[in-house]
């Protein structure tokens, strides 16, 4: 069994802190997968369309903030040269 765990980790003696929770969940499937055996489940594969389709919303509500925000800059740009153009008709 050694000689087996050993294989398994030759590549790094490292553990991710991702996969503590993995092995808390289930040792087994985490040693497994640290050995190279791929999980088969029609689970797992729903799980892998979920967080494709969420990887796909945070990046359109990203780039929907940066469009928000630079509309935001040039609407108080705007509001800023109006109030000066405004100012400078009162006092002048």
């Amino acid at each position: 069994m050694k000689h087996t765990i050993q294989k398994c980790f030759k590549d790094t003696n490292v553990i991710k802190a991702s996969e503590i929770g993995q092995y808390c969940y289930c040792s087994i499937a985490w040693y497994l997968q640290k050995c190279g055996y791929k999980p088969k489940s029609s689970m797992l594969e729903i799980g892998i369309k979920k967080h494709e389709d969420l990887g796909k919303i945070i990046e359109s509500t990203q780039k929907s903030s940066k469009k928000s925000k630079a509309f935001a800059i040039a609407g108080y740009s705007i509001l800023i040269i109006g109030l000066l153009i405004f100012l400078f008709e009162v006092i002048l």
